[in-house]
């Protein structure tokens, strides 16, 4: 069982973000980890190698020099081995260009079942899993909290707006995960000492056979032209008198201040 995970490098969720005098992201102190959903997607890959006794798991990921860290995550928590994909013509891509770069790198390889995150935590598109999917032709399960994979086939549980939907597919196939589809281990230290040997092949878009026009900037299909940070929240304020007498004030302020009646 061959078995490609695809991940994104993203800031933790925990971080401060602020932009610098461009209007980009300042990426100075900023914490980058693997994407969550992503971490979901790899413990998943690792259970169904455990599960079939032999096989291996190749983590895949669209990124710059850092990236490489997440992906030593990856292989610590025991994948086999990891593609980065690393150009400067890729800046200012979008969901588009991403999945074609993965989509390339991906039929040069050989795989059984491809998994991925449902989303990254920065941007929150849920499109990239999809789009590699339709250019490989292959089939495709989204926002999976259940795999149960066997010879051939695969059945999973995917969530719908009113509850849960069970759909079986051939092999190979593309999933993405939901959070709950598995929980994500902690690498050990024997893993992280092993994992600073296990191979990462890095990649070029020469490499893959894609020209720069195809991707970054020229190639998107969505622009992006400006950054605002929301504004900072207002301090609360606490109403307190009787129920009754609070209760008014609290009307008037909603009124008066707040703007919401």
């Amino acid at each position: 069982m061959k078995i490609v995970v695809l991940m994104k490098q993203t800031f933790d969720t925990e971080t401060r973000i602020a932009l610098d005098s461009k209007g980009d992201i300042d990426s100075t102190g900023v914490n980058y980890v693997v994407n969550p959903y992503c971490e979901f997607a790899v413990e998943e890959a690792l259970r169904i190698k455990e599960q079939f006794g032999a096989g291996e798991v190749v983590v895949v990921s669209v990124g710059p020099d850092r990236a490489e860290s997440a992906i030593r995550k990856c292989l610590a928590m025991g994948a086999d081995s990891g593609v980065l994909i690393d150009d400067p013509a890729l800046k200012g891509g979008d969901e588009y260009t991403t999945a074609l770069v993965l989509a390339r790198v991906l039929e040069g390889m050989e795989y059984d079942l491809i998994l991925g995150g449902l989303q990254a935590v920065d941007d929150g598109s849920a499109q990239v899993g999809s789009r590699v999917a339709e250019l490989l032709n292959i089939p495709q399960v989204t926002i999976v909290t259940k795999l149960e994979i066997s010879p051939g086939k695969a059945v999973a549980t995917r969530e719908i707006d009113d509850g849960m939907e069970i759909i079986e597919v051939p092999l190979p196939a593309l999933f993405t995960a939901q959070q709950g589809l598995a929980e994500p281990r902690y690498p050990s230290m024997k893993g992280i000492m092993q994992a600073k040997k296990k191979p990462v092949q890095r990649l070029t878009l020469a490499d893959i056979g894609i020209f720069v026009d195809q991707v970054g900037a020229g190639g998107a299909r969505v622009k992006l032209e400006t950054l605002d940070l929301p504004e900072l929240r207002k301090a609360g304020k606490i109403v307190g008198g009787e129920p009754g007498d609070a209760a008014i004030e609290v009307v008037r302020l909603l009124c008066t201040e707040a703007k919401a009646v």
